[in-house]
């Protein structure tokens, strides 16, 4: 018999990552859940018993769902549904979609896009407080600055698309006299259309410091970009797209009519301001769009829409997204 001691091979160590792995399942396994912390705050005082702690941890998860879901509503996605036929064939009436919120947060649309902003459908005069330049002006409670569909009503002899474009147009008539040009609703059946010129007090930036209180509506409304602010945007002869001059391949296959009472933008050749987007509706005899009313500040862009889903028949990408087609 040998006299060697035996020697038993050294168990080998782990990988680091099996290390990590084990390290943190064992933690898990060890860790006890907290009770929600409406519970916890409550415990200081009061004695809960198990049903309220129950009531209290369904009501936290309510509210963290409702956050969550406000947070991607206004920061992620929207979704909406259009009733309208503005932009035949690309969205039909009864489309349902989610709007792309998110990326545009870093980036710009592009011409060619679907865009989604908001709109000034109706602007209505309330209120005007006596001696101020509103009342000293004739400006009236009841007078429309922006109604549905009317393109001859405004301010500076123009349509007022947003908020934020009557504001300009007061900024910028600061110290000087501000063309409005209203509809007056003389009885349920009779309308004019009233011209008024109003005193712009220096630092004056809104209605309110001319003396007036509103009521306004704004709705979501889905175009297409045409061209964005620094570029001169024409529908030319034949319908077609004339971008700084040039015929734009991005609508090549496109036709816009040109013709019809009430449009004036784009008809010739229009620069658009900068910060503003130009929008025109595919189905361009049956659309409201930058045509009649002008520019949209691009303080107004929501989104663009990435996703159909209803009717499923059309369920899929949309606007370019995965490969999808823009028209």
């Amino acid at each position: 018999m040998s006299g060697r001691k035996k020697v038993r091979p050294t168990a080998r160590k782990p990988s680091l990552p099996v290390r990590v792995w084990r390290w943190y399942w064992e933690r898990r396994r060890r860790r006890v859940k907290k009770p929600p912390w409406a519970v916890r705050l409550l415990r200081r005082r009061y004695a809960l018993s198990a049903r309220t702690e129950r009531i209290l941890g369904w009501a936290e998860m309510i509210v963290e769902l409702g956050v969550l879901f406000w947070l991607i509503i206004t920061f992620v996605t929207v979704r909406m549904i259009v009733p309208t036929g503005s932009m035949i064939p690309a969205i039909i009436p009864g489309d349902s979609f989610f709007v792309d919120i998110l990326s545009y947060h870093f980036r710009r649309p592009t011409p060619g896009s679907i865009v989604v902003f908001w709109f000034l459908e109706e602007l209505r005069i309330t209120g005007v407080r006596p001696g101020t330049p509103a009342a000293e002006a004739g400006l009236q409670a009841g007078d429309y600055v922006v109604a549905p569909g009317r393109w001859d009503i405004g301010v500076a002899g123009e349509p007022v698309p947003s908020l934020r474009t009557l504001s300009r147009r007061i900024r910028a008539a600061q110290g000087g006299s501000l063309e409005f040009t209203v509809l007056r609703n003389l009885t349920d059946r009779e309308a004019q259309i009233v011209t008024l010129w109003v005193n712009v007090p220096a630092g004056a930036e809104d209605l309110g410091d001319l003396g007036a209180s509103y009521e306004a509506r704004s709705s979501r409304y889905v175009k297409r970009l045409v061209a964005v602010g620094g570029q001169t945007v024409q529908i030319g002869p034949g319908g077609k797209i004339l971008i700084d001059g040039e015929p734009s391949p991005i609508f090549a296959r496109m036709t816009y009519a040109r013709t019809g009472p009430g449009m004036r933008y784009g008809v010739e050749p229009t620069r658009v301001p900068q910060g503003h987007f130009f929008v025109l509706g595919d189905n361009t005899l049956n659309s409201y769009d930058s045509r009649y009313w002008g520019f949209a500040p691009e303080e107004d862009f929501i989104g663009c829409p990435f996703i159909r889903v209803w009717p499923f028949s059309r369920f899929g990408p949309m606007n370019g997204y995965f490969r999808s087609s823009l028209f």
